[in-house]
């Protein structure tokens, strides 16, 4: 028989409590003290306290408020904005310091924020190590102290990298201020008056520059460049020092000093100096509510015109740094909705604008006075000026070109782009020779224009490159019509370039490690210099130099 057994839990016994001893008891009063100690504390400090300094608080109390117990508290502090004009006190203190002080504040400026003590002891030998043999400065130099090593580093640093002259403080003037400048009081109702930050030019700088005889840098070789292989050659961006905030949507070169102007949806026209080596930023200019979809210099070099998808644009004079706003077409208006999209002419004569319902208005250049209307059929494309403004091609987008007169004011050519459909764009480049047509296709037709022309026909181009897939954006042609640039906005490092008369692309750039992006605006330097750049939508304005 078995027996259920029953599980009864054993109540736990308190463990014994231990008896502390008096070191223990002593140690403890010390570090926390007891009841008896606390309660004396309580009126420790009112025994220092007597009556006579009541009475001296309240006397403090009713005295009258002095001049910084009368301010309001928002009153005692102030928000530093930065430097501002020095005061009377300021500047007569500074006047009756002597020029031992000068020197002496100097020499604090000039010393070193930290010292190493083993540069003394520490000895280096300039012989043994073939690459400190630069460093000697007779044949039999050979061991120099620490201290003496860092300053012939500095020395050989500062010979191979020289401190640019822009970096230099100016001696003779100041820093440049900006100056605000609002709109005409004629200005268009529709829109409100702008406010226009613009960097001045100090005298040594953009003024400087237009008024010397600074050019760009011509190449070592002059002639012909292959159509097989291109020497190019990466250089720093140009927007390195000054990087804009938006997708490059434009550039353009100066015609004979080494300036990039640039412009993108940041509204924002910056001025770059190229010296292909750090490219300092000349000075910028700010067109509030205005997203600048087109920049490019005036021919004459002392102009900038920009516009937006605004019924507006913007003339900025470089030298006088004044800045006149356009805001209508007078005689053709209804049909100007937008100025986004303009060509300057090669003679500097014209303006021509894209309108809308087929019609392109001509402005006068100096004043901005509508001149003429061509019109056409269908929707616009893209417009070219020819060398010295004697025709403007108008291309739209169902492939059909005409070409307008100037002198007599009337259309006196129209012909088709072969396959027609979808045209984008339209160049022309080699002293008016190439006619380049870019497609939705990707396709680009060359037009040898020493083949005649035929009214209302139908001309065959001398090459067909199908390189690109997608929609064209940019054509450019270099100075010397050697060279097409081709490009597209709608595929990552859609780039190529084109060699003329042979209109062969070239095989070996850009490479797969070519930093393009999606390209937006291509631009070549006038004259010898090989410079070549173009802007993409990550905001980067790649320069290169074409040997």
């Amino acid at each position: 028989m078995e027996v259920e057994r029953t599980s009864q839990s054993v109540p736990h016994k308190p463990a014994p409590t231990r008896l502390k001893d008096a070191a223990e008891e002593e140690l403890e009063k010390l570090v926390f003290g007891d009841l008896s100690g606390f309660q004396a504390g309580l009126y420790a400090d009112k025994a220092d306290y007597s009556s006579e300094d009541e009475n001296e608080v309240r006397l403090n109390l009713n005295k009258p408020l002095g001049e910084v117990d009368q301010l309001e508290d928002d009153q005692l502090f102030f928000v530093d904005s930065g430097p501002t004009q020095p005061t009377d006190l300021v500047h007569a203190t500074s006047t009756d310091l002597t020029h031992a002080g000068d020197s002496d504040s100097e020499a604090e400026l000039s010393r070193p924020a930290w010292e190493d003590s083993d540069d003394e002891r520490l000895t280096i030998s300039l012989s043994i190590n073939p690459r400190l043999r630069k460093l000697r400065t007779t044949e039999l130099d050979d061991v120099i102290t620490g201290t003496e090593y860092t300053k012939r580093l500095r020395v050989q640093y500062e010979r191979i990298n020289p401190i640019p002259s822009w970096s230099l403080p100016s001696k003779d003037s100041e820093r440049p201020k900006k100056s605000r400048r609002t709109s005409s009081p004629d200005a268009s109702s529709e829109s409100e008056d702008e406010v226009m930050d613009v960097d001045l030019p100090t005298n040594n700088s953009l003024s400087a520059l237009l008024q010397s005889s600074a050019t760009y840098t011509k190449r070592s070789k002059n002639g012909r460049l292959p159509p097989e292989s291109l020497d190019i050659s990466h250089l720093r961006d140009a927007n390195y020092l000054s990087p804009s905030h938006s997708g490059i949507q434009s550039l353009s070169f100066h015609s004979s000093h080494p300036l990039l102007l640039s412009a993108g949806f940041d509204h924002v026209l910056r001025l770059y100096h190229i010296d292909k080596k750090t490219n300092p930023p000349a000075t910028s200019l700010y067109l509030q509510g205005t997203p600048i979809h087109t920049a490019a210099f005036h021919p004459d070099g002392k102009r900038v015109f920009a516009s937006g998808r605004r019924r507006y644009f913007h003339i900025w004079d470089l030298e006088s740094g004044k800045i006149e706003k356009i805001t209508r077409v007078y005689g053709n208006q209804e049909h100007q909705k937008s100025m986004e999209k303009f060509k300057l002419s090669p003679c500097g004569r014209f303006m021509a604008l894209c309108g809308a319902h087929g019609y392109i208005n001509i402005l006068d250049a100096k004043t901005g006075q509508w001149v003429d209307s061509v019109v056409v059929e269908g929707v616009v494309a893209d417009i070219a000026w020819s060398i010295g403004g004697k025709k403007l091609l108008v291309a739209n987008t169902a492939g059909e070109v005409w070409e307008w007169d100037s002198a007599e004011r009337r259309i006196e050519s129209r012909w088709n782009d072969e396959g027609g459909n979808g045209l984008t764009t339209i160049s022309l480049g080699g002293n008016d020779r190439w006619c380049a047509v870019g497609s939705t296709s990707g396709v680009v037709n060359i037009y040898d224009r020493k083949e005649k022309v035929v009214v209302e026909g139908h001309p065959t181009p001398k090459r067909a490159l199908g390189n690109l897939v997608t929609a064209i954006n940019v054509l450019e042609f270099s100075d010397d019509g050697q060279l097409l640039c081709i490009g597209s906005k709608e595929k990552r490092d859609a780039l190529r370039l084109v060699h003329l008369p042979t209109c062969t692309v070239y095989k070996n750039w850009p490479t797969t490690s070519t930093p393009v992006g999606n390209i937006h605006c291509a631009g070549f330097a006038g004259g010898a210099s090989g410079l070549f750049a173009f802007g993409n939508q990550q905001g980067k304005i790649r320069l290169w130099e074409i040997r």
